[in-house]
């Protein structure tokens, strides 16, 4: 499918559309097209020990069968 005509789909759809939750859920996926900053996202990330407790910690709440 073109990318001309999946866009002509949907304003079409858009136009006749209603319901006011699936218009927010749209308005919320274009306002978060926003850039991706890797050096602020490393900053804000996990050490490595950190990461290591928090997948222990998943590892051990799974419902094991003993």
């Amino acid at each position: 499918m073109q990318v001309d005509f999946k866009k002509f789909e949907l304003l079409d759809w858009l136009k006749d559309l209603e319901d006011e939750n699936v218009l927010n859920e749209i308005k919320a996926i274009k306002d978060r097209n926003e850039e991706f900053d890797f050096d602020k996202e490393w900053e804000n990330g996990l050490t490595g020990e950190e990461f290591k407790a928090e997948m222990r910690k998943r590892i051990n709440e799974y419902p094991w069968k003993k």
